[in-house]
């Protein structure tokens, strides 16, 4: 065998090493533990939940393959009934539709005007629905602006890999790539320092395919907002289209 055809034959070993490693996944693990100051909360406590954080992972440049980068789309729904949504909280991919069915006998009017994506929907009755696209990465607090009661969290990331903790904690990801990432970590009761404080790079293998347990620091923050015109809200009145059922 000559010389240039050894190195072909390397080259083609060194391509194929490479795919396999690329399309080598594993699940990737970890546990939240909510702490009240400088307090972890006790197991027979009845507010001991520990669900909804979010982690997602950012592949570093290079690190993964273009295919597995490409997020999967999809369509989510955020429904209005009993003057709340349901879910409190949706992870979405970019570019993905969260639609707001209407399903209470009376007017709302969904918006958001702080982080993230910015809409207003204006006023739409009993049994219609409005779709909202999230075209860019961002966090965005949803609100009614009849009902000042009524909150949500839309959370679109720019990557296929994320989850959300159950009320143990447990947070599960799975068909990770194996490669380096960036961790990020998002929970309403927290502070932005504290989170990113938690964000770190990581070396996903079949062999460190978990980070073990985040502790994420409570704080006590406010839980008003105003309407969407920058106001406080108005009370209730008996023709208001809190009230007008169809």
């Amino acid at each position: 065998m000559n010389r240039k055809c050894l190195c072909c034959e390397l080259a083609c070993i060194f391509l194929l090493v490479s795919t396999l490693n690329f399309a080598q996944e594993t699940t990737f693990t970890a546990r939240v533990s909510l702490v009240e100051g400088e307090r972890a909360r006790k197991p027979h406590d009845a507010s001991n939940d520990a669900s909804n954080v979010v982690l997602w992972l950012m592949p570093a440049p290079g690190t993964v393959s273009t295919k597995h980068q490409v997020a999967r789309q999809t369509t989510a729904r955020l429904v209005q009934k009993n003057k709340s949504f349901a879910p409190h909280l949706i992870v979405i991919p970019v570019g993905s539709v969260v639609a707001f069915p209407n399903r209470d006998p009376f007017f709302h009017n969904v918006f958001s005007l702080f982080e993230g994506k910015r809409f207003d929907l204006g006023l739409y009755e009993a049994g219609t629905s409005k779709d909202v696209h999230f075209d860019k990465p961002g966090i965005s607090y949803i609100f009614c602006n009849i009902h000042p009661e009524m909150s949500a969290v839309v959370i679109a990331v720019d990557t296929s890999y994320y989850g959300i903790s159950d009320a143990k904690g447990q947070v599960v990801i799975p068909e990770v790539p194996t490669g380096r990432y960036t961790l990020r970590v998002w929970y309403e009761a927290a502070l932005p320092e504290t989170l990113q404080a938690l964000g770190q790079e990581i070396n996903v293998s079949e062999n460190n395919s978990s980070i073990g347990v985040l502790r994420i620091a409570e704080a006590a923050l406010p839980m008003s907002h105003k309407n969407l015109y920058g106001r406080d809200y108005d009370p209730p009145t008996a023709n208001g289209p809190a009230y007008i059922r169809h």
